[in-house]
């Protein structure tokens, strides 16, 4: 086996030791109440989102979920389900002002609601409003669609496309080139498309692979892997270069 492979995959065996199945992305709808008590996640089941609404759920929380935490996007999420808006048409009639204010905790909010409005026009000219519709793409010609969309990047493209339309393809966050920056695999100066790269040159392209790698990264960042590191009992700590660099 190549030895990036071997590598990524020992990585990947450690975090999934140490963390379990994290089941993202969570979804929160009322389709999902009741069966995903722990704040709509999911662990282990690659069937979620299942519903139209639940995958449309999935691509507002990866355009609000740009330049902040989760817990940010959470409230977000919940606010605009608390107005009855968590839709296509919720998003297209809700004025800017209003939607702005809705998902305030989400941070540069009003960029943000033009965003949402931006992709939630799209899918409804482009594609009659079946979201189902544009996540069908084949994942290359998905992938250049949503990235014409104004406010959608490659990450978020990527985690609609992993999450939403559940195809394997990796998202690169500031997680991941900090995380592997330390271990060794990358410089850290790499561009997004460089590192995405090497992930999927190097893994099996399976959909729940991909989806707890990115994942459990996230939690080790939370977890141990801070701008200021956590080394003491971390679960890769064997592994990293950082580590062995500073010991010889």
């Amino acid at each position: 086996m190549d030895a990036t492979r071997e590598g990524l995959l020992r990585i990947y065996d450690a975090l999934f030791k140490a963390y379990g199945f994290q089941g993202w992305w969570p979804v929160t709808s009322k389709d999902c109440e009741g069966k995903f008590p722990q704040g709509g996640y999911h662990p282990g089941d690659y069937e979620v989102p299942e519903s139209p609404g639940d995958k449309f759920e999935v691509c507002v929380g990866a355009i609000l979920t740009q330049s902040t935490s989760w817990k940010n996007v959470e409230k977000a999420v919940s606010k605009l389900q608390g107005a009855g808006v968590l839709s296509l048409k919720g998003l297209i009639q809700t004025p800017k002002s209003e939607l702005s204010n809705l998902i305030k905790s989400s941070l540069y909010h009003n960029v943000k609601a033009e965003k949402l409005k931006c992709f939630a026009d799209f899918v409804s000219s482009d594609y009659d409003g079946d979201i189902e519709a544009l996540l069908s793409l084949p994942q290359g010609k998905l992938r250049l669609t949503l990235l014409s969309i104004w406010g959608v990047g490659p990450e978020t493209a990527d985690s609609i496309i992993l999450y939403a339309a559940k195809k394997p393809s990796f998202v690169v966050d500031t997680y991941t080139k900090r995380i592997f920056s330390r271990l060794g695999f990358l410089n850290g100066d790499e561009s997004y498309d460089e590192v995405k790269k090497l992930f999927e040159e190097n893994l099996p392209q399976k959909k729940p692979l991909h989806n707890e790698f990115h994942a459990l990264i996230v939690e080790h960042a939370k977890q141990y892997c801070k701008k200021k590191p956590l080394c003491e009992d971390c679960p890769v700590y064997e592994l990293c270069e950082e580590k062995n660099s500073k010991s010889n």
